[in-house]
């Protein structure tokens, strides 16, 4: 296909500005959307904060930080995303918010627009299914923080054809990102991985086997993790992993993938994390 040469992000929260961010930094306009004017202005202001840390630490001179930021347009309306040649979804982790988000971008995008999901775990193929273009449709999962890993995960659809996963693939490239290839499968493969052992971890504090600093400690110093399980769960959301590890216990349907019932319990009480301030651990704001 031809050059991509703008692009659109659909959600203006954590993933999505952090995706509008590295793209304008690699030179691409963005139109940033999300309907909710305050999750625009609060994206925004995170898009400026890292820009103002990079200009802070010598990564970027302060004048690549204006012209950077000047690449990201806002919008409260889809329809401004749609002379995109790709448009990223990076709505929260939710089949009828992403497939309702894929029907109007199908129906109002070019015929020849990429639709992406930053989806960490739902079905490309049944998000696809929504659209008249499922050849065009793949999962393009960036890691959280967005602008510091390297990773971005290409998750393949039944139907996603061998141009899209190609153009893709390039774009993430050049993005200095590394793309990863994997097939549509119930939380892909870096989920499937992590999110049992997070569950683990869960269970061994729901059991009292130890307490969260315990566990968290000896991951880190006896396996070299950079961060807990219990650190990264509410670093993910809680809420977040909850909804993952219900794909994969539905879609696989082994028990090894049950969510724990304390991971219930504390987003049933809205301890969701690091975003509302408390999770496995205080967050003071």
């Amino acid at each position: 296909m031809s050059e991509i040469r703008n692009v659109g992000v659909v959600g203006a929260g954590t993933m999505g500005n952090g995706i509008a961010l590295v793209f304008a930094q690699a030179g691409v306009p963005v139109t940033m959307v999300d309907v909710d004017a305050a999750s625009l202005e609060r994206g925004l202001a995170a898009i400026q904060g890292s820009l103002q840390r990079m200009a802070k630490k010598g990564t970027i001179a302060a004048a690549d930080a204006a012209a950077i930021a000047a690449r990201v347009k806002p919008s409260p309306r889809l329809l401004d995303a749609v002379d995109a040649d790709l448009v990223v979804e990076a709505v929260p982790e939710s089949f009828e918010l992403k497939a309702d988000v894929f029907k109007k971008l199908a129906e109002a995008t070019l015929k020849s627009t990429i639709l992406a999901s930053n989806t960490s775990s739902i079905s490309i193929t049944r998000l696809a299914a929504q659209t008249d273009r499922p050849a065009k449709v793949i999962g393009m999962h960036f890691m959280n923080p967005v602008p510091v890993m390297k990773l971005v995960e290409v998750i393949r659809g039944l139907q996603t054809s061998d141009e899209t996963t190609s153009a893709t693939k390039a774009l993430a490239e050049t993005l200095g990102k590394t793309a990863v290839e994997c097939r549509d499968f119930p939380g892909f493969v870096s989920n499937r991985v992590l999110m049992p052992l997070i569950n683990e971890a869960i269970f061994c504090l729901h059991e009292g086997v130890a307490e969260a600093a315990a566990i968290d400690t000896i991951m880190k110093l006896g396996m070299n993790h950079p961060m807990g399980p219990l650190a990264l769960a509410d670093f993910i959301g809680l809420d977040t992993c909850l909804y993952i590890l219900e794909v994969l216990h539905d879609g696989l349907g082994e028990d090894k993938y049950r969510p724990c019932p304390l991971l219930r319990k504390y987003v049933e009480a809205g301890w969701l994390g690091k975003k509302t301030g408390r999770g496995f651990y205080e967050y003071p704001a």
